[in-house]
């Protein structure tokens, strides 16, 4: 790679990383929460600061009203591979206050295990994340008077709580968002020094069930043995969903799961994932699921089935002999590949139904039904990404999974027809939704630098 253009953009992040980090407190002091509406004009407040922002390194940017918080969309001149980086303005609530070391929008650098970190809500999750990028062309536009190539950004305010308006603006505003490649940079690092590409995203399907059984709660000992319990129906259900090997029974449900390719799990391999230290940490000691599967396949490829909450009868303080009238549970399955969330879902259904006693009716409530999601890696944007990643970090980027689900990359392929690269800086004590979160400093300017990199793989290549 020629460094004529690179150098030079990495050596103003470095000089000016003390302005940007103010900078960044700037747009963390303002309490952007979307899930409350006493902070509405907050949210409005953080997208007319970044409009404005943007608007001074060379976008032209504007704020898009919805029916709920405003979108930020701009466009900058370029040519070339035309990237959209994808982030979100708004931040959870901060409750409980009295757990909070310092006031949450009230940043602050403090020492960390690695150096200094960020202390403020949304530092991580998304604010400080998202500048990595917005700052990576800020320092490029003050080198080389322009911006790389053809870069647009897309920034919304109701991530964390649903993203209501995001699919009809979406669809809405295809034609002006469709590009040829999507970045989010809303995940994080794998360890301290491995920065890696997600590229496949596990879907979810929640289902709420609650088994009634006599028409009241009853005596123990007057009913007791005569009369059917609900939970222990319950109890007996749930434990069909997995054999002994942990497969889940539920007919049909491997319908769709591919096998991971020996490319990628040479990769993965690659990784050394200490599955020990992993468990070890949450005091732990061995895998739990499927029997012949490695840790980060369990998290990253495979299906699974997890029973999230079960209640029924007397909970309170001290012994209350009752046969309980219902018993209810909350399960959730993590989809991968081309498993369909709604076959699984009637499936599911028709399992709990066969194994139902005579005395016993169950009524299910669904909580969300989205598929899993794949990235083509085929874009020599994928392969462009991870040489500049493995240029900035001590370890060699991989391409990767997330246990979780970010339903926004799936957006990006079903309404838009393109691929998304996930790359992020966050560490995994960064303590996102929870008080005292943080980001490291280092994770903040390695992560200016990483998109600068990015950006001259993509588009100078000299």
């Amino acid at each position: 790679m020629s460094k004529s253009k690179i150098d030079p953009v990495l050596a103003h992040i470095d000089a000016n990383i003390e302005s940007t980090t103010a900078h960044l407190f700037d747009l963390l002091r303002i309490p952007s929460v979307s899930t409350d509406p006493r902070f509405k004009s907050e949210c409005d407040r953080a997208a007319d600061w970044l409009v404005q922002d943007l608007n001074s390194i060379g976008f032209t940017a504007s704020k898009r009203v919805t029916t709920g918080n405003p979108m930020v969309i701009a466009h900058g001149r370029g040519t070339g591979t035309h990237v959209l980086f994808y982030g979100h303005y708004d931040v959870q609530p901060v409750d409980p206050l009295d757990l909070w070391d310092s006031p949450p929008f009230e940043p602050v650098l403090e020492q960390g295990d690695l150096g200094p970190v960020i202390r403020a809500r949304g530092a991580s999750d998304d604010k400080g994340q998202l500048m990595t990028f917005v700052e990576a062309c800020r320092s490029w536009n003050a080198v080389h008077g322009s911006l790389p190539g053809r870069i647009s950004l897309f920034f919304e305010g109701e991530e964390e709580s649903g993203s209501p308006s995001l699919v009809p603006f979406m669809t809405e505003n295809a034609a002006e968002l469709t590009a040829d490649i999507a970045l989010i940079c809303d995940t994080g690092l794998l360890g301290n020094d491995t920065p890696g590409i997600v590229t496949r995203l596990r879907g979810m399907l929640g289902e709420e069930l609650t088994i009634t059984g006599p028409s009241k709660d009853l005596h123990s000992g007057m009913y007791g043995g005569a009369a059917i319990n609900p939970a222990r129906v319950l109890a007996k259900i749930i434990s069909t969903l997995h054999d002994d090997a942990g497969h889940i029974t539920i007919p049909e449900f491997y319908d769709g799961v591919p096998e991971l390719s020996s490319e990628m799990a040479g990769q993965w391999d690659g990784l050394n994932f200490d599955s020990a230290g992993f468990l070890g940490q949450v005091g732990l000691s061995e895998l739990a699921g499927e029997k012949g599967r490695t840790a980060l396949e369990m998290i990253w490829s495979r299906p699974t089935c997890e029973v999230n909450g079960i209640w029924g009868g007397y909970t309170g303080a001290g012994f209350k002999t009752v046969l309980p009238s219902q018993a209810s549970a909350k399960i959730s399955f993590r989809l991968v590949g081309e498993q369909d969330p709604h076959k699984i879902r009637s499936n599911f259904r028709a399992m709990v139904r066969s194994l139902l006693p005579a005395d016993c009716s169950v009524e299910f409530k669904s909580h969300g039904a989205s598929a899993g999601c794949e990235m083509g890696i085929d874009s020599p944007s994928f392969e462009d990404a991870r040489v500049a990643l493995s240029d900035e970090w001590p370890e060699a980027s991989a391409f990767v999974g997330c246990g979780g689900s970010i339903p926004i990359a799936g957006h990006f392929k079903n309404i838009l027809g393109m691929d998304a690269m996930l790359i992020g800086f966050a560490r995994d004590n960064d303590a996102i939704h929870s008080p005292n979160e943080k980001y490291d400093l280092r994770s903040f300017q390695k992560g200016i630098r990483s998109w600068a990199r990015i950006l001259n793989q993509i588009y100078i290549k000299e």
